[in-house]
């Protein structure tokens, strides 16, 4: 059995080498040899025309994300990021109660890393800091902001989310408030801290525990801000719930600068500041003074929580590579390009079409029309994309996934939703018969991406589907399924003309890929079809 297996294969091989010779010569007769790990009667086609360029966005939506980011990244190829952050703030507990001469102990900041925690042989714990990147120190501002973040969107009658975008830097600079702290030297530390809580037991009394949290930058903010801010405005209509609150406290801003690769990755709404306070009973309890009788006062330990799980907004400021960004300027959308570029963040993703023109005018590409007649029964059908090794140095670095959609609806195929691999616990690992992995070279470099669309395919042969554009972007997580508006113009109203995977804006990330005229025709962009003919 082994023997009569090893000429179909010895044949595909040849095969693929003569097709991959022959990219200039008339399209024959479709097909090849059977392939050995398919159906007998399954064959390989790599002739369907492909086109392909890349397509930088002005600005993509980055509130309502899954992970926020902050800090510098200083991509190889791409150039200088840095990314700061809008924060608004919300009150745990609306209308606090203070009482009587309140003594302000501490404010503490602590935004939380990814982290994980390990436990040793001898029962000591450690942690292990997860999405933290580079080591060299930074600073980071901390600013009252005086720029109101709406739930809605008014251009919308206020029925729409309100979008706020990555290009947003200069408006938020333009609401600084008081600098109300600065971070120098920054870099992250895997030390946990111990932290104070309060609680009330059975009969009404205040007990407090100490408990160890995980990593995550925690520093103490100066005390007389919000004494003034929050403390002092016991009772007033501003801290009486949080709708008027956003509208007086309306949010921090957290400013980089640094000279190199310096950036965190965190779950924003994890965050929180702590005021810590001591005051006085509203009714004084009675205590003993020297061993006598008297109305002594009785003194209370209190917190006050300001929360982070409202609006967070990012916004990117790019020092894109220029020769990268003179080639983005002058695509050729109808032939496709050498080169793909893709990035992460305030995006550039690489636009596919498959099967070439319509030249008969039936609003069908030809070579879609021809496959349709000949009721092609796809057995397998991937996109392949290479990686441009010659323009990617750094090869750890480069992205483990890539994620597919349909770019004129913004959403993903029918192969996302089918896929069986989409439960696997590890992120990096889902999705992947769909959206395959880098696999990577004898070097440990990236060598390409093999993204599956077999069900997409099956669609628009059997079901007339539309063929529409595909979009190709790195992607942080590719298990998360969510959109963001794109603004393709500088207008202020709401017009977002197409959307890109959530995950895409979370990748801080860049790689560069063949495109369909790249000058090594065996790297070439492909698609590769595995195809029964019915007829």
């Amino acid at each position: 059995m082994k023997i009569n297996n090893a000429l179909p294969k010895l044949l595909v091989v040849l095969l693929a080498i003569v097709l991959m010779a022959s990219c200039e010569e008339e399209i024959g007769t479709i097909g090849s040899e059977v392939i050995g790990d398919q159906d007998v009667n399954a064959t390989l086609d790599i002739t369907s025309t492909i086109q392909s360029y890349s397509k930088k966005f002005q600005a993509v939506q980055t509130n309502g994300l899954q992970i926020n980011q902050l800090g510098i990244y200083n991509d190889p190829v791409y150039g200088m990021s840095k990314v700061n952050l809008l924060a608004q703030v919300a009150l745990e507990t609306p209308n606090p109660s203070v009482n009587f001469l309140s003594q302000l102990d501490s404010v503490v900041l602590y935004i939380p890393y990814f982290s994980e925690e390990i436990t040793d042989e001898l029962d000591e714990s450690s942690y292990v800091l997860d999405s933290v990147y580079g080591t060299t120190p930074m600073d980071i501002s901390i600013f009252e902001s005086n720029y109101f973040l709406r739930d809605f969107d008014p251009n919308s009658g206020f029925e729409d989310v309100q979008g706020y975008f990555s290009n947003q830097n200069d408006l938020f600079e333009s609401f600084k408030g008081e600098l109300i702290y600065s971070i120098t030297d920054f870099l992250p530390s895997t030390e946990s801290y111990t932290e104070t809580t309060f609680e009330q037991d059975d009969a009404g009394d205040n007990t407090s525990e100490s408990t160890v949290v995980a990593p995550g930058i925690r520093v103490k903010l100066p005390e007389a801000f919000f004494r003034d801010k929050i403390l002092d405005m016991e009772g007033t209509p501003e801290l009486l719930n949080n709708n008027n609150f956003r509208e007086y406290f309306r949010g921090i801003f957290f400013e980089v600068t640094g000279t190199d690769t310096n950036l965190l990755k965190f779950d924003m709404t994890a965050a929180k500041i702590d005021i810590y306070f001591t005051s006085q009973f509203e009714t004084p309890s009675i205590g003993t003074v020297d061993g006598d009788l008297a109305n002594a006062p009785t003194r209370e330990e209190k917190k006050i929580t300001l929360l982070f799980d409202a609006i967070n907004v990012n916004v990117f400021e790019n020092e894109l590579n220029g020769q990268i960004q003179n080639e983005l300027l002058s695509q050729d959308q109808q032939n496709g390009e050498d080169r793909l570029y893709l990035r992460g963040g305030e995006g550039i993703a690489a636009v596919v079409s498959l099967f070439g023109d319509d030249n008969d005018g039936n609003g069908v590409a030809d070579e879609l029309d021809e496959i349709r007649q000949n009721n092609w029964l796809i057995n397998e059908a991937n996109l392949i994309f290479y990686v441009d090794k010659d323009a990617i140095t750094d090869g750890y670095k480069e992205p483990e996934r890539l994620i597919l959609y349909d770019v004129d609806n913004g959403r993903l195929l029918t192969d996302y939703n089918l896929d069986t691999t989409s439960g696997d616990s590890e992120q990096v690992d889902a999705y992947t018969t769909h959206l395959g992995r880098l696999v990577r070279d004898s070097d440990g470099k990236g060598d390409y991406y093999k993204l599956r669309i077999t069900n997409h395919l099956s669609s628009l042969i059997h079901q007339d589907s539309t063929n529409v554009k595909l979009g190709v972007i790195v992607s942080q997580n590719v298990a998360v399924p969510n959109f963001q508006d794109v603004l393709n113009t500088i207008s202020p109203t709401r017009n977002y003309t197409e959307q890109v995977p959530s995950g895409s804006v979370m990748s801080h990330q860049g790689t560069i890929l063949h495109g369909n005229t790249s000058a090594d025709f065996t790297k070439r962009l492909k698609l590769q079809i595995y195809y029964t003919d019915s007829n």
